[in-house]
Parts: C-alpha cells; structure tokens; sequence
C-alpha cells in the first residue's frame, strides 16, 4: 500500500452520499415552505430560505464536473503560501504583516468548462489559473474538477475584503480553515466563523499551518488543544491536522483530502444539503405547532353568524315576513269588500323594499343601519373565532389569522345587505289553499250579494204598488233573506276558522325566512371572515407538509 493509499485511509470519511433527486425535492420543498408563508411571515424570517433556494437552483445548474474549495485564514496564516504550494506555481502574492490577498485567486485542475462556475463565484478572469499541461498532467490526475481559491483574509483591516470573504464562504463547496500556531485559537474565526458551519461538518476541514517551525511533540499538543475548540464550536470529528507549505509534516493530508473530496463529487451537494438544512433548522420554530382537528370551531362561527344577523336586521325582515304574510293573506281570504281597503296599504316587506321575486335583481333595502353596539358585537364574535382558530399556533400565525379575520371586514355590511335583499323568502307564490278559501269567500259574497238584490227588488215592487213574485221559502225564511244572511255568516265564520290557519302559516313563513336569511348570513360570515383564516391555516399545513419535505 503506497503512503498516500495510507494518508488516504487514515482520514475519516466525511458524511454519507447525497442524492442529487432528493436534494432537488428538499431544495422544492422549502421552496414551497416560502410561497405559503410569504403573505403571513415576515420577509425577514424568509431571507436565509430564500438565498439557499436561489443559491441551491443556481449551482445545480452549473458544473457539476468541479468542486470548489476554498482556503480561508487569517492574516499571517500562510493561506496563500498554501494555495502556491498546492498549485506548485507561485500564483498568490504571499503577505506576512498586512494583507495582500484583495479578491480570491482560483486555481483550476481541468477539466474545461468552468468559466459559467467563476462567473457565479465572482472571481476575475485575470485571477484565474490553469494547473494542468501536457508536462505533468498525469501528476494532477487525483485533483482533475478541483477549483481552488485563496480567499481574502477574514481579519483584514479592509471592510470590502471581510464582505468578499463572507459572501464567498456562502457558495464555495468545501472549506479549508487554515489556522496558524500563534492564532489557532482567536475568538474572532471560532466565534464569527467556524460556530457557523456546525451543520456543514460534512464540508470543512480545518489545518495547523506552518507546523514546519514546531516540534512533534508541540505540534500533536496543539492539534489536540485545536480539536477540543472544535469540539466546543460544535466541529468535533471535523478533519483537523498539521500541515506546512514547506517542510514536514508537508501537504500530503491535505492534498489526500482534496483528492478524495474531488473523487466522491459529493461536496457540492454535501455543502446545499446543509444549507438547505440550516434553512429547515431556522424555520422549525415557525411551524413547530401540530394542528389536529378543526381549528375553527362551528359554535364560536355560529355566534359570529348570529351577531351578523342582528347587525343586518334580520329580526326586523323575519318580523316584517310574519306580517306581510298575513297581510296578503287576509287581502285574500277575507271578505271581498274589504280586501280592496287592505291592498290601499303597502305590506310591511314592501315598505322595506323586500318585495322583489326571486330571482330578481336585489335593491337597497331601507332597513336601518348597523349601530355602534351591534358592531361592535360583530368585531367581538370574530376575534374570538380568529383567537380559537389561532390557538396553539407558534407565533406569527396567531397574528396571521386574526389579520386574516379583520381583512374583508370592511366589505360585509354591503355584503350583508345584498345577502338580505336577494334572499328568497319565499313569499312570491300564493298556496293553494288560498286560492280555494278565497273562491269559498267570493261563492259566500255573491250568494249575499244576490239576496241583497232579490231583497231589494221586493223593496221597490212594493214600494211601486206592484205585483211581486212568489219567493221561495227556506224554512221559515224566505230565499233572498237566506241568502244574504246565510252569506254574510258563512264569510264570516270562514274568515274565523281560517284565522287559526293564518297565523300558524304566517309563523312558518316566518321560521323559513328566518332559515334562508341565516343561511345566507352564514355565507357571508364564511365568505368575508372564516374562509380568509381557513386560508391561513390551510398555509401553515402546507408550510409544515412542505418543511417535512425539507428536512428528509
């Protein structure tokens, strides 16, 4: 077995393989997370989601052929004596007091094709290299698809080198943390750097440079000492070792690492999986609640419905409906001659401009406005619907609904009172039972009114000195008295039996009135304030569905 087969075996093998397939379904996954919560969560909680998705599809798309690394140290750590020693050409100038790395220099092992990737990494064409040549390149094979960059120091005293630095760590695959004996252990990378990779584990690997200027015995004292503040940062198990731009312990671990890195083709989904996996780690809060049931619960939406009703003067129609019913009944069933008085006045649906067929087109109605305390029963009734619907739901969502609930609410008074004036109440048709107690009132009126006549006849022969006719006799009797007697008393007593009919008729019309103007309140109710909250929830278990996905 050669040394680098040995150097190969001896470093731990850094996460399982990622399924490109799967990653794509989770990098979708939390992307559907975004678009149902993008209207109830803060855009500031969405930002980090929104930036691996963007950053996820764009680097899929480019070349998976090339793993990009990065060497990101301080000033003084020989992070750019490392990147020429890799290379074997001095590309990077080397600084030891001041920085002198401004922009990253890219160094690339074939194969062709990785302009698009440099594109995206923002690295200058004339800060691009090739390392291979028909000389040595069977020598570079093992790295053949690495992209390495020498970053700008991360402690530099220029603001644009820390923001160049910080951007590039967030897309580069792999990073390589190269620390120095004096500085392994400074706040400033463990607390604003390496803490922040505890779930890219998988992609970073941190050095002890220039070990050349220790003794073995120090320099296995401080690998120690710099593997127990990895542990501490949330990196143990992390890859952590010596090495020396010149000298021993040499590059040979560290070269081994990349060239097992740029063999699995793995790091580039190892470093959007975490990413990805961040982004869930975030996000969890926001959804942390398991909605079981139906949040929105019927007797708190009932009371909602019945404020509603009152608001829209629905006890005032359904009264009206109870009147007007037996005004046009009586207008049909009581004595003829009266009738014709009756229909001089307007039923009381009629004068609330209720009286359309169904069907119609609905028109103002005249019932009164809402007053000050029956909306304020309505604003009651929907907060506490929107109060249970939120329930247990982790914050923004609580807010979400209710916001939801309070959204349409300047709609409903029109709406309610379209709702009541097209509302079907069913008293466009006349029964049939009215139409043959009716006829009975008319035969009992002309029967009167001809025993009026006869009567009346006999009057003037009389009066004339005439002779009258024989009259008929009922009874004792005579005919014309019969009938106008037995007339005015048949009417009269069927408009008292009928009376009974009337009123329970009338209370029925007014039940079924009172039905379809709570049916029609109700939607209203579902329409303007509970389907807009069922809409927020319905967001938050899709955004929970989603994250699920997310995070397989």
């Amino acid at each position: 077995m050669s040394l680098v087969d040995k150097i190969k075996q001896a470093i731990p093998r850094q996460g399982g393989a990622v399924d490109a397939d799967r990653l794509a379904d989770r990098v979708d996954g939390l992307r559907r997370f975004v678009q149902a919560t993008e209207d109830h969560v803060p855009d500031a909680q969405l930002v980090t989601a929104r930036t691996v998705i963007d950053r996820a599809g764009e680097r899929l798309a480019l070349s998976r052929a090339h793993t990009v690394v990065a060497l990101a140290g301080a000033t003084g750590s020989g992070k750019s004596s490392l990147f020429n020693a890799l290379c074997r050409f001095q590309l990077s100038r080397v600084g030891v007091r001041r920085p002198t790395t401004g922009v990253a220099h890219a160094c690339v092992w074939g194969p062709q094709g990785a302009g698009p990737l440099l594109d995206w990494l923002g690295v200058p064409p004339n800060r691009r290299f090739t390392r291979e040549s028909a000389l040595d390149g069977n020598d570079e094979a093992g790295l053949r698809g690495l992209v390495l960059l020498d970053l700008p120091d991360f402690d530099s005293i220029e603001a644009r080198h820390r923001l160049e630095v910080d951007r590039l760590l967030r897309l580069v695959d792999l990073v390589v943390w190269v620390l120095d004996p004096q500085k392994y252990a400074d706040r400033v990378v463990h607390q604003q750097y390496l803490t922040q990779f505890q779930r890219h584990r998988d992609v970073t690997v941190v050095v002890l440079n220039q070990a050349d200027r220790l003794n073995r015995t120090d320099s296995e004292r401080l690998v120690a000492d710099l593997r127990r503040l990895l542990e501490a940062d949330g990196l143990g198990g992390v890859p952590a070792f010596p090495t020396s731009a010149k000298g021993q312990p040499g590059l040979d671990l560290l070269r081994a690492t990349l060239e097992r890195t740029v063999e699995r083709r793995q790091a580039a989904l190892q470093r959007l999986a975490g990413d990805v996996s961040g982004a869930v780690g975030d996000l969890e809060p926001l959804v942390a609640a398991e909605v079981r049931g139906e949040k929105i619960q019927p007797a708190a939406v009932h009371r909602l419905a019945d404020s509603l009703a009152v608001a829209a003067g629905v006890p005032i129609v359904v009264t009206a409906t109870e009147r007007t019913y037996r005004h046009r009944a009586t207008g049909v069933l009581g004595w003829p001659v009266a009738r014709w008085a009756r229909k001089l006045r307007p039923d009381p649906l009629r004068r609330l401009h209720l009286d359309q067929p169904a069907g119609g087109t609905p028109a103002a109605s005249s019932l009164p406005e809402s007053t000050a305390a029956q909306k304020a029963a309505v604003a009651l009734a929907s907060r506490e619907v929107a109060e249970q619907a939120g329930a247990g739901l982790p914050e923004p969502w609580p807010a979400a609904v209710t916001a939801a609930s309070r959204a349409r609410l300047d709609d409903v008074p029109d709406a309610l009172d379209v709702a009541v004036a097209s509302a079907d109440l069913g008293m466009d048709r006349k029964p049939f039972w009215w139409r043959l107690v009716g006829g009975l009132q008319w035969l009992a009126a002309a029967a009167a009114l001809a025993g009026l006549l006869w009567l009346g006849v006999r009057a003037v022969f009389a009066f004339l000195g005439l002779p009258g006719v024989d009259t008929p006799q009922v009874g004792r009797l005579p005919l014309p008295t019969t009938l106008l007697a037995g007339g005015l008393l048949f009417g009269l007593l069927l408009s008292i039996v009928v009376r009974p009919i009337v009123g329970l008729a009338a209370r029925r019309a007014r039940a079924r009135a009172e039905r379809r103007l709570r049916a029609a309140i109700a939607e209203v109710a579902d329409v303007h304030i509970v389907a807009p909250m069922r809409g927020v929830l319905r967001s938050y278990d899709d955004a929970r569905d989603a994250l699920r996905t997310a995070a397989r």
